[in-house]
């Protein structure tokens, strides 16, 4: 029996892998709905979300290994079908009674795969249909599997790797030690579509529209009659939480907008405006900027600066929620813009804890004593373009959906070294100017192209000021002022960034204005490297 196509539903066992994150979204690029699930859930917890299929993602451990993430055995009994990739392909081997052995060679990047054809039946896997007998795929193992579990059918190889990929049709399971999610494996995305329509007998059924009215229902059922509260910085992400719980309970909702001073030249009152008049919405301006500047005078330490401005963020947050409940409107649920890399650069804490922290993030809530909410991120599964189809989809403005990416430190984790008013100001200046030649140059960009991200169009783009002076010269006078650093880069997910190719004529306007109209700067500088190695922001 095939799954009802309203239901779809692909779940994604997450094993700590470098691509893990990755499957979840190239299912849902195929119109078919993906949620991410830790690799440690039981086969109970995964049959109650009834799902269509199941892929095992790849991971960073040996499957021998004493703290080997481990599967539970019946997940492969539950019926759906399961796909597996790389540590996915070889713990369902082993899981199953296979063997798994430490290759002498191993196989990092792009490899040559030989697709086999099964000698009875005289045809290849219904995996690989549509792909040639020999094509490039992307590896990254040292343990492959020696020996497939009993009927199992080895389906290709590499000229290191035996058993590259293995199926049992009657069981409905398959697995492949490459990475098909990854664009650098050739045929990849048609195995996945393979695997969901031909295999799985899926349809591409899965639209923002229809994630309007499913997120919208869920809320709507898990609040009931309670009151909910959300921190609204004007972000797309926290924006698009705001039109998904103003859509499912209306003033049920309070929106609080911290302004701890360290927003963007005109934002405060760009949010507000938005907020009061476009929106239904109980909104809550709180003006903590003096309260800030205090907390962080003279701290340079990144890590300190975010846990100042993180810290106090939550005591002016709670602050409204306790007063909300002493005029008699208690709340119950926060609702927070969680998207899935915070997730992940956070240390993954709904996956299963496997991903390592990469900076500590502002939506980690440090509750006080005897304070507790509920949580509703409706949007941690997702993707940062994602969030501004669904922005979108939901009718908020272009300007909002298509708003920079903003930190919750906001400029002071882009003031390097201690923040003062005479730097937020300059910052605010130069910022300003960067933003303005850039948005220029996206919408040049999008008229020729009718694409929001094409090739070469900045994704998220915004001036840094370092802790630093260099001698400079205006009008025949030395001068001894900052620089300012400027960092353009070109994404879809933020997982990954490269440096925007900007052309040398908007690089010289953008120089030249901040030199030219922002006191106390003679230098600007450009930021070309990726991620990784750097992060997108520079603290």
């Amino acid at each position: 029996m095939q799954p009802s196509a309203a239901k779809q539903k692909v779940i994604v066992l997450d094993f700590g892998a470098q691509y893990g994150q990755l499957i979840a979204r190239r299912v849902r690029d195929l119109h078919v709905y993906s949620e991410i699930m830790p690799c440690d859930a039981s086969a109970a917890e995964i049959a109650a979300e009834q799902p269509s299929a199941i892929i095992l993602s790849g991971g960073p451990a040996s499957v021998y290994a004493d703290d080997a993430p481990k599967i539970d055995p019946a997940v492969l009994e539950l019926g759906a079908p399961v796909l597996g990739f790389c540590y996915g392909h070889q713990i369902m081997a082993v899981t199953l009674g296979g063997e798994v052995a430490h290759s002498e060679v191993g196989e990092y990047g792009p490899a040559k795969l030989y697709v086999d054809e099964d000698a009875e039946a005289g045809q290849a896997s219904a995996l690989f249909a549509g792909t040639p007998a020999e094509q490039t795929v992307w590896m990254s193992h040292r343990d492959a599997v020696s020996r497939a579990p009993e009927g199992f059918v080895v389906t290709s190889h590499t000229d290191v790797c035996p058993v590259a990929s293995m199926e049992c049709p009657e069981k409905r399971l398959y697995s492949t030690q490459f990475h098909p999610e990854v664009r650098h494996s050739e045929y990849g995305n048609q195995m996945l579509s393979n695997f969901l329509f031909n295999i799985c007998g899926l349809e591409k059924n899965w639209t923002m529209s229809g994630l309007v009215d499913q997120k919208v229902a869920e809320i709507r059922e898990k609040v009931g009659d309670h009151r909910v509260i959300l921190a609204l910085s004007g972000g797309v992400d926290s924006s698009v939480v705001a039109a998904l719980c103003s859509r499912a309970i209306g003033k049920q909702l309070t929106c609080v907008f911290v302004n701890h001073g360290l927003l963007r030249k005109n934002e405060p009152e760009q949010v507000e405006e938005v907020f009061t008049k476009q929106f239904d919405i109980d909104f809550i301006h709180v003006h903590a900027e003096d309260r800030y500047a205090a907390l962080l005078d003279g701290v340079t330490e990144p890590e300190q600066k975010r846990r100042i401005i993180g810290t106090q963020f939550w005591e002016e947050f709670f602050a409204v929620a306790k007063q909300l409940e002493e005029d008699g409107r208690p709340v119950q649920y926060l609702a927070q813009g969680t998207i899935y890399p915070d997730i992940i650069e956070s240390g993954a804490r709904k996956t299963g804890g496997k991903a390592s922290t990469i900076k500590s993030h502002h939506n980690l809530i440090p509750f006080p004593e005897g304070v507790h909410f509920d949580l509703i991120e409706p949007l941690d599964h997702f993707f940062k373009d994602e969030v501004r189809e669904l922005g979108l989809a939901l009718g908020l403005p272009e300007h909002i959906v298509y708003r920079q990416p903003f930190p919750g430190p906001g400029l002071a984790i882009r003031i390097i070294g201690a923040v003062s008013p005479e730097k937020l100001e300059i910052l605010k200046d130069a910022d300003a100017i960067v933003r303005e030649e850039l948005d220029a140059y996206n919408q040049r960009l999008f008229e020729e192209t009718g694409e929001r991200n094409s090739e070469h169009s900045c994704w998220q783009y915004f001036a840094v000021l370092p802790d630093i002076k260099s001698v400079g010269v205006m009008g025949d006078e030395r001068t001894y002022a900052r620089p300012i650093i400027l960092r353009a880069v070109e994404s879809s997910d933020a997982m990954t960034a490269d440096w925007a190719k900007i052309p040398y004529e908007v690089l010289a306007r953008i120089s030249g204005r901040i030199v030219a109209e922002v006191p106390g700067v003679n230098r600007v500088a450009y930021d070309i490297t990726s991620k990784p190695p750097a992060t997108i922001e520079w603290e």
